[in-house]
C-alpha cells in the first residue's frame, strides 16, 4: 500500500482528498497535518469522517510528514507550499502540490502576480497536472503541480479548437461562476451565508484574477503563440461547482456537427471528459461529487462565434479528484482508481 500524506487537511480540499482516498484500493492515508487543528482528530474537525478516518491532526514538521508517507499532497495556500515541497523533494518524495506556487514556469511571472518565488529552480522540474494534456510527462514527475479549478474548466474547453487552430486566439472570453467552496475554509466575510445568499456577483473583474497567468499559459502552449484572454469570475450561492462559458471567433465557418466531431475525436477515449451535443447543455448539478469535466461546443449561427460551457465540481476535478487522478499516473494505478463514483443528484 502507498502511504500518503495530506498536507493542510483541514481545508474542503484536504476533506476531499480523504474522501476520495478512502475509496482508493492502492493506498492508505497514514499523516494529517493543519496548524489550526493540531492534536485533534480529523473527524472533530469534519463530523462526515466519524469512525471511517479518525487520524490526528499534526504540526507541520517537513522531516517527520516524510518519514510517514512515500507521496504527499500539499493542501496549502501558495507560498506556505513552496516553504516545504523543497524539504520534501530533498528527502526523495513525490509531491503533488494544489496550490499555486509551482503551476506558472516563469518565476518573473509568478512574481509579477504573487510575489518573489523562493526556490524558482524548482518551477523546471514542476509538470502541470493536467492529465488530458500532460498524461506521459505526470508519470515521470516529482514534482505536479495540480491545475487551479478555473483553469482547468477553461483549458479543457478551448484545447481542441486552439490545438488545431480553429480560432482566433485573440478574441477568447470567458465567463465562469463558481459556488462559495472556491473561497476556501477560512473565515472571510465576503463568503458569509448572509454575504452571498440570494445574490449572484462578479469578482476579480478587469483582468486582476490570479487564474490568468496560468490560463494564458497553458492556452499558449496550446496555440503554438502568447495570446491573452478576457476572464471574469463570478460567485454563486451554492456549496460547489464552476460552470464556465467560453466565447471565440472561428478562423473560418464551422458547423455544429463539425465541433461535435472535433470534440469527440480530441476527447475519445478521455474517462472524465464528457462531449454533450444536440443541444444538450452542462449543469454543475450534473458533475457534483465527482470527477467528470462536461463540455459542450456549439456555434452561434446569428454571430457566428463559437460558445463552449463546461462544468466541473470545483472540489474534485477542479482540484482533489484530479490530484488524485494525477497521482495514479505518477504511481502506476489505473488512471480512474478511486474517481469512479458518479454524480450526487439531487
Amino acid at each position: 500500500m502507498l502511504k500518503i500524506a495530506i498536507v493542510g487537511a483541514s481545508g474542503y480540499t484536504g476533506l476531499e482528498l480523504i474522501r476520495i482516498l478512502h475509496c482508493h484500493p492502492e493506498v492508505m492515508v497514514t499523516c494529517l497535518t493543519s496548524e489550526q487543528s493540531a492534536g485533534k482528530r480529523i473527524s472533530e474537525v469534519f463530523p462526515t469522517l466519524r469512525g471511517r478516518c479518525d487520524i490526528v491532526l499534526e504540526n507541520l514538521e517537513p522531516v517527520r510528514v516524510a518519514e510517514k508517507a512515500d507521496l504527499i499532497f500539499t493542501a496549502l495556500p501558495h507560498k506556505a507550499a513552496m516553504e516545504v515541497v523543497p524539504t520534501f523533494l530533498e528527502l526523495g518524495k513525490k509531491v503533488i502540490d494544489l496550490s499555486a506556487d509551482y503551476r506558472l514556469s516563469d518565476p518573473a511571472v509568478y512574481g509579477e502576480w504573487y510575489e518573489p518565488h523562493l526556490n524558482p529552480d524548482n518551477l523546471k522540474k514542476a509538470v502541470y497536472g493536467l492529465p488530458e494534456l500532460r498524461r506521459e510527462r505526470i508519470k515521470g514527475a516529482k514534482l505536479v503541480a495540480n491545475p487551479g479549478c478555473y483553469p482547468t474548466s477553461i483549458i479543457l474547453a478551448l484545447a481542441p479548437l486552439l490545438k488545431g487552430g480553429l480560432i482566433d486566439p485573440s478574441s477568447i472570453i470567458a465567463d465562469s461562476a463558481s459556488g462559495v467552496t472556491g473561497a476556501g475554509r477560512s473565515a472571510k466575510v465576503d463568503s458569509l451565508y448572509c454575504e452571498v445568499n440570494e445574490g449572484f456577483r462578479a469578482y476579480g473583474v478587469g483582468g486582476i484574477h490570479r487564474h490568468i497567468p496560468e490560463i494564458e499559459q497553458e492556452l499558449s502552449l496550446l496555440a503554438g503563440e502568447p495570446l491573452k484572454i478576457t476572464f471574469t469570475p463570478h460567485l454563486v450561492p451554492m456549496d460547489r461547482g464552476i460552470l464556465s462559458t467560453v466565447y471565440a471567433a472561428p478562423e473560418k465557418a464551422v458547423s455544429n456537427e463539425a465541433l461535435a466531431a472535433l470534440y469527440r475525436k480530441f476527447y475519445g477515449g478521455e474517462p472524465f471528459v464528457r462531449v454533450l451535443t444536440n443541444g444538450n447543455l452542462p449543469s454543475t448539478a450534473y458533475v457534483r461529487g465527482s470527477n467528470f469535466c462536461d463540455i459542450a461546443p456549439l456555434v452561434d449561427p446569428r454571430t457566428g462565434r463559437i460558445i463552449i460551457v463546461s462544468a466541473i465540481d470545483n472540489l474534485v476535478k477542479g482540484a482533489s479528484g484530479q490530484a488524485v487522478q494525477n497521482m495514479n499516473l505518477l504511481c502506476g494505478f489505473p488512471e480512474t482508481s478511486g474517481l469512479e463514483g458518479l454524480a450526487i443528484f439531487p
